[in-house]
């Protein structure tokens, strides 16, 4: 088991990360989850300044397409867009699913049935995980937070149901998601729902993980699409 110092990020972009002060807070980083409605310079930024995987899903307030000079941006640059997909990253189990509820038109919001649909298109990588390497998942990334989990009782936060089946039957380590802004004393960021530790990463989380198998041999990354 490997203790890996992880970086979450989302819906906020903070002036002092956006800066050259981002290495010394964290220069010690292993891993970015970025967990949506985040400028797509913002993350590359941060890809540039750490040089460190940096995962990411898009959110409700995210855009197709950004506008940045040289062209426009349909992602950041350098990041691995993690929405349907499973990824071994140096040893650790990934996948996400972004948006979150459709409560208006607009790009990266879905209904709860098609969020079911969205996590199906996992299992099939999930079970191969679990054949490969004796685990379906170690870290589940979503912006929308899971049913009745940090989610809110109007129609734009609710959480979604497929993503609490998704924790009770794959028992993920850990699930980082964004969108519900957090304000005042005390706020709950962190929750734990069964064997999964559930991280609202709003603004900025700076995470200790346990993940079987991560390597920290290099400071350069690796992707591996799973499949059987």
């Amino acid at each position: 088991m490997s203790l890996v110092n992880v970086l979450g990020l989302s819906d906020r972009v903070v002036d002092f990360i956006y800066s050259p002060q981002i290495l010394t807070r964290f220069g010690n980083v292993d891993l970015v989850i970025a967990c949506g409605d985040l400028p797509y310079y913002y993350l590359e930024y941060v890809i540039n300044s750490l040089d460190v995987p940096v995962f990411f899903v898009r959110g409700n307030h995210d855009q197709p397409l950004e506008e940045a000079m040289g062209g426009g941006l349909s992602g950041p640059r350098g990041a691995i867009d993690l929405h349907r997909r499973v990824f071994n990253q140096q040893g650790a189990l990934l996948a996400g699913v972004e948006g979150s509820i459709r409560y208006r038109n607009g790009p990266f919001m879905y209904t709860q049935e098609e969020m079911w649909l969205h996590v199906f298109s996992l299992l099939p990588q999930l079970w191969c995980n679990r054949l490969r390497y004796g685990r379906y998942l170690d870290v589940f990334v979503t912006h929308a937070p899971p049913w009745q989990i940090h989610d809110g009782s109007d129609l734009p936060h609710q959480g979604i149901h497929a993503f609490r089946w998704l924790l009770a039957v794959f028992q993920p380590a850990y699930h980082f998601h964004g969108h519900v802004h957090v304000y005042g004393p005390n706020p709950v960021t962190e929750s734990q729902f069964e064997r999964t530790h559930v991280i609202n990463a709003y603004c900025y989380q700076q995470t200790c993980l346990e993940l079987p198998g991560f390597s920290k041999k290099t400071r350069s990354f690796f992707e591996e699409n799973i499949s059987c």
